[in-house]
């Protein structure tokens, strides 16, 4: 069946209202007429029709255009631009902005060649909302591939960005640049499973988080990944790998002095740099920076047995391996119920205690574990509460009870704070108190 007119009219008509504005141009006259009223642009008194599209178009978008997009709208309806776009195509289509009741809008604009090759329509179809919906999308993606790209723990980058900063560094390497320089240095944390093992994975997570903390400290120009469970990866750049050499002779003297204390964590690292002549790709820098790695770790190992060997001998009371197993044990179960909250727990035979990281950073503890700890207290509480502190825990060790507890203590940066603590006694099988502990919270 051939369509009537009216049938003709009918779909123009639907088509007419996808748009807020329609208008029909005779090329060579430049007469134009308005097909359907412009409803976002009421308020701009603009033509309903003309004798010159192209001149009059670019007058009025003064009215109505974003400032910021009017040379672009001057541009596209010159007529001469407007002829060659739709000699490509018979269609051309844009996007801008107007201004409307003070707000911007996007709007798509469309230029269409009829077929008789005399006649353009123009028109404009309201994109705000579509606009909108992309924009929103789009941020959705950057942030997907944001989270796909750095670690949820640490924050830090992870293996896929790691990945594909090796790539890039190999796109670069084969075209075998001169003078070009960059550096590895591939860290390791120990004893993370003994971590997870006998203090729980909620504090092994802690321990990560400070060992990243630590590295990037260290290394605040250049990037650092984490690649695996306790592997990190730092790629050398800026002024980073001019004092190369100082920065992971620093790491190695701070991982060692909390090696020593038991205080810190404990990274073994190891560093190589580019050399043109013999490395064809990053994996081969990466090679020699893992092998350096593992020989200091080995002195780290080398370090700490010999440091428990020296601190047996000057003390007869040093805590036994399996005391001291078990006294982690124990801080880690208390450290699960007291949700990872301020607390400390001592082992009372020996003197010997255990402090969770939020209080060795907020007090400036240098180690996380402590031989006669109230030696450090004595330096922290202030002196005026310091008698009710000391007479609350001989009640508690003589067994006359605990009770809640408020004193002064001064944190690293000089100030006091007042903590409320609340004690609690372990007695062994005997009856005897076996640990002391305490959940503290600062004000």
């Amino acid at each position: 069946m051939i369509p009537t007119q009216e049938a003709f009219n009918q779909i123009a008509m639907a088509l007419a209202r996808h748009f807020v504005s329609l208008y029909y141009i005779d090329i060579e006259t430049g007469n134009y007429c308005e097909y359907i009223p412009h409803s976002i642009l009421e308020n701009f008194d603009l033509p309903k029709q003309g004798t010159d599209f192209f001149k009059e178009s670019q007058e009025n978008a003064k009215k109505c255009v974003h400032p910021d997009d009017l040379d672009y709208i001057t541009q596209i309806h010159d007529k001469e631009t407007m002829l060659r776009h739709l000699s490509e195509g018979n269609y051309y289509s844009a996007i801008y902005r107007l201004i409307h009741d003070g707000k911007t809008i996007h709007v798509r604009h469309f230029e269409i060649m009829c077929e008789d090759k005399k006649h353009i329509i123009c028109c404009l179809e309201n994109f705000e909302k579509e606009f909108r919906r992309r924009e929103e999308l789009d941020k959705n993606f950057e942030s997907a591939q944001r989270m796909a790209r750095h670690d949820e723990l640490t924050g830090i980058r992870n293996k896929n960005a790691f990945m594909e900063c090796t790539q890039n560094i190999d796109i670069i390497l084969k075209s075998k640049p001169k003078n070009y320089t960059f550096g590895i240095v591939v860290c390791d944390m120990n004893d993370l499973k003994m971590i997870n093992d006998t203090r729980g994975h909620s504090f092994g997570d802690e321990a990560l988080q400070r060992c990243c903390r630590m590295i990037c400290e260290v290394f605040k120009h250049s990037p650092v990944f984490r690649i695996g469970g306790d592997e990190f990866v730092v790629v050398l750049n800026n002024q980073d790998y001019d004092i190369r050499e100082y920065l992971l002779d620093y790491l190695r003297y701070e991982s060692e002095k909390n090696n020593s204390s038991r205080s810190g964590p404990v990274v073994a690292s190891g560093m190589a740099i580019y050399n043109e002549e013999t490395d064809n790709e990053f994996a081969d820098i990466f090679k020699r920076a893992d092998h350096d790695m593992y020989q200091n770790k080995k002195a780290l190992k080398s370090i700490q047995i010999k440091g428990v060997s020296a601190s047996s001998r000057e003390n007869d009371l040093s805590i036994p391996e399996d005391r001291k197993q078990k006294l982690d044990a124990l801080f880690g179960a208390l450290y699960t119920v007291a949700g990872e909250g301020k607390i400390f727990l001592n082992d009372i035979r020996y003197d010997y205690s255990r402090w969770s990281l939020p209080l060795t950073d907020e007090f400036d503890m240098q180690e996380e574990y402590m031989y006669h700890a109230d030696r450090f207290l004595q330096e922290r509480i202030h002196p005026d509460d310091m008698k009710v502190f000391k007479e609350a825990v001989d009640a508690a060790l003589s067994g006359k009870g605990t009770r809640a507890l408020q004193y002064r203590a001064r944190k690293a940066d000089g100030t006091y704070t007042v903590c409320s603590t609340r004690c609690f006694i372990m007695n062994d099988s005997n009856g005897v108190p076996e640990y002391f502990g305490g959940i503290i919270i600062t004000k």
